[in-house]
């Protein structure tokens, strides 16, 4: 699809996508806004700059694939995929309804366009590392986008996947990683502290770009050094540093936020806010 440059456009997008996870995960009375807010701006920039895909022809062999590693957060997956063309807007009113295509994680048996089924934390670099290793063994120029969570690091087999991508050289997969320091009830800090993030996925061998995850313009020169350095076959991490819930005050930087619906007056309050 043709690539947003304007900032402008994408301050547009970002403002209808938080509105489209709040409606969801109100309407559907469960959900995950936190992790969906905090990753708005890398959605945006990567489906509507950043990736080569195509809504009137989502099967094209070489389109980019994305994979949400940490699938919970799929109202703002669903809001772009709906904003892209692939689905009916009105659709997003069915999220986690039964027998609904929008389950509340991404199910590939109920939506044949998404690239897999992904949720169960830590599987999704796995996965994309091994679709990146297929992609190179044919030849395709397609690059494997996954977005994990912070809180995901804590499975053992995302490292594992970070050291067979490294083996293969896998210059055609991009991870992204949204740090937004909340997971589940409290801090990555005191849960299990992931820091020195930065210079551990760098001692696994990764160029590793850090950018504020909610700047459009920054994110923008960013995936597009992570392209320039992947075609020097240097395997790449954007760690995005992000805020939990962020565009809505009562919401930022709060645990309580990972998983839960607004209530009518939190609904209408933040929608107020966007307004």
């Amino acid at each position: 699809m043709d690539r947003v440059t304007a900032v402008s456009e994408l301050q547009i997008l970002c403002k209808e996508f938080r509105k489209d996870i709040l409606t969801m995960v109100y309407t559907a009375g469960s959900g995950h806004p936190g992790g969906s807010l905090s990753a708005t701006e890398i959605m945006t920039v990567l489906f509507f700059n950043a990736m080569h895909h195509d809504p009137n022809n989502p099967q094209d062999e070489n389109r980019d694939r994305f994979i949400l590693s940490k699938g919970h957060c799929t109202p703002i997956y669903y809001s772009v995929l709906a904003h892209c063309g692939y689905i009916p807007h009105e659709s997003l009113l069915t999220f986690r309804k039964l027998n609904s295509q929008l389950q509340g994680h991404p199910d590939k048996s109920k939506f044949p366009l998404l690239e897999t089924s992904s949720g169960s934390l830590g599987q999704g670099l796995s996965i994309a590392a091994g679709m990146a290793l297929g992609l190179a063994l044919k030849n395709n120029p397609a690059t494997v986008y996954c977005l994990l969570g912070d809180g995901e690091l804590d499975e053992g087999q995302v490292w594992e996947s970070l050291a067979t991508i490294k083996k293969y050289r896998l210059a055609n997969l991009i991870a992204i990683i949204d740090h937004n320091n909340i997971q589940l009830d409290g801090t990555t800090a005191d849960i299990k502290d992931l820091e020195p993030l930065a210079e551990k996925l760098r001692a696994f061998g990764h160029t590793v770009l850090e950018v504020d995850g909610h700047d459009l313009t920054a994110l923008i020169e960013t995936f597009s050094a992570a392209k320039a350095h992947a075609e020097k076959k240097e395997t790449v991490i954007i760690l995005c540093h992000t805020i939990k819930g962020k565009g809505i005050s009562f919401m930022e930087n709060t645990a309580k936020w990972h998983g839960i619906a607004p209530n009518k007056e939190e609904y209408e309050k933040a929608m107020e806010e966007l307004e």
